[in-house]
């Protein structure tokens, strides 16, 4: 008979209640978990199928003030880059999704947009904090997390692309 240790304990208790546990996290260097969600022109759009390009997945809500501040910021950062392969997918994580269209109303963005409305995707990607941005690489890793946003987290996006299209 072997010994576990206590996490351990925490991660087979999990599995084996059905649970949803902390190591299932989305964490840099891991493969994106896919998913297909139908964008707002009604079209379906697969994550693994994007594989080639840099995605920005961004998760938001209409009540979040952070996330109406950053939308302009991703739909720079979609215009600026989209001709060498980057994409901003922004994810809307509320149930009822009429208050997040009624938030899109008055921007003009053109990068695809979703709803999650069972939020099982904002489970599966362990979103705590709004807005959570998501940069999935080329070969389909995650590879930077950024919760929040703050004026200048701009500067800190462009960095990340940088690097990812030079690779």
């Amino acid at each position: 008979m072997f010994k576990l240790n206590q996490s351990l304990k925490s991660l087979v208790l999990a599995a084996t209640l059905g649970l949803t546990a902390q190591a299932n996290a989305v964490t840099t260097g891991q493969v994106a978990p896919d998913f297909t969600l139908k964008n707002m022109q009604g079209e379906n759009q697969k994550l693994s199928e994007q594989r080639g390009n840099i995605i920005l997945i961004n998760f938001w809500a209409s009540w979040c003030g952070p996330c109406r501040k950053e939308m302009p910021v991703l739909q720079k950062l979609q215009d600026k880059y989209q001709d060498l392969g980057v994409a901003v997918w922004g994810i809307n994580v509320e149930q009822e999704n009429q208050a997040g269209k009624d938030f899109l109303a008055d921007l003009d963005l053109s990068f695809a947009i979703f709803f999650d409305e069972t939020n099982s995707l904002s489970e599966t990607y362990d979103v705590k904090a709004m807005p959570t941005t998501v940069m999935v690489d080329r070969d389909g890793v995650v590879r930077y997390v950024f919760l929040g946003y703050q004026d200048g987290y701009e500067k800190k996006y462009a960095a990340a692309i940088k690097k990812l299209i030079r690779e």
